[in-house]
């Protein structure tokens, strides 16, 4: 899939003072979805060192992999806390992916997306030119494994851009892979089940940028979606928040995310996966 060009957000605000937005990131129906601000509910939290004891089955991991097959099945998301990524890489992450994003615009036109590709600097999944256009600027990048890397579109600046994101996102494989093992077993599968499925499988990176918007009410930063792939882990670089994830009821929750931590989305693959062998996930 490709996705057309379209004009930087950050760019435009940064030309006109983002007093006036266009029509094609205007969203009417923002208005109307509910959002829930009374913090009586918030997704599940799983400690991701509780887990790791299956040689021995201890009752602390028993009781940590119950409620993590209780979050994907009843929220489809979840934080996960002490999950062992380095905070020297983590904050490396949110340092680099900033300063990306207040380079220059020449500079980061140079990684811009080409026709036919989806990685690279811009927006994802634009397919028409009537389309609703969401209130940011992306860079998304294949990371492992390393041959999938189309190495054109990974910045050279900040200067220790590719260092960083080598190294995060090789982290973070590890822990992905290790829940998935964990929501094998709890499906009632060997460890190797849904890992092996995927063999071949790309991990990509997403970097967001939401500008400042005069009329905030009125755009989206990323459009009400669900993830299509396995697991989506995802790093609030700042203190702004904005994330919500949608209930049965038609409520939006927003997530507050805790500091050090990964938002944690169960895709559709494992979705399908699991209405398969008669457990359910939902997504946002």
């Amino acid at each position: 899939m490709e996705s057309l060009p379209v004009p930087s957000v950050q760019a435009m605000v940064a030309a006109t003072g983002g007093a006036h937005v266009p029509p094609r990131y205007l969203r009417p129906e923002v208005a109307a979805d509910a959002v829930a601000s009374n913090g009586e509910a918030s997704i599940p939290i799983i400690d991701f060192q509780r887990l790791l004891h299956p040689e021995d089955e201890t009752e602390v991991s028993r009781d940590e992999s119950a409620r993590l097959h209780a979050a994907c099945q009843e929220w489809g998301f979840f934080q996960l806390i002490n999950h062992g990524v380095p905070d020297d890489i983590m904050e490396g992450m949110k340092t680099n992916t900033q300063g990306f994003f207040g380079l220059p615009a020449e500079t980061k036109k140079q990684f811009a997306q080409e026709r036919g590709q989806l990685e690279g600097y811009g927006q994802l999944f634009v397919v028409s030119e009537d389309q609703k256009l969401d209130w940011a600027d992306i860079l998304y990048l294949n990371t492992q494994p390393p041959q999938h890397r189309t190495m054109r579109f990974w910045p050279d600046k900040p200067d220790t851009f590719r260092l960083t994101l080598d190294a995060y996102s090789a982290a973070v494989k590890n822990v992905a892979d290790c829940l998935l093992g964990i929501i094998s077993k709890n499906l009632g599968l060997q460890p190797e089940v849904i890992a092996s499925k995927c063999v071949g499988g790309i991990q990509s990176v997403r970097m967001n940028y939401y500008p400042p918007c005069a009329e905030a009410d009125k755009v989206m930063g990323f459009a009400p979606h669900s993830d299509a792939d396995l697991l989506a882990l995802v790093l609030q670089v700042n203190e702004v928040q904005g994330l919500q994830v949608k209930r049965d009821d038609g409520s939006w929750i927003p997530v507050r995310p805790l500091k050090g931590a990964f938002v944690v989305n169960v895709g559709d693959i494992i979705s399908s996966q699991t209405e398969d062998t008669g457990a359910s996930s939902t997504g946002p």
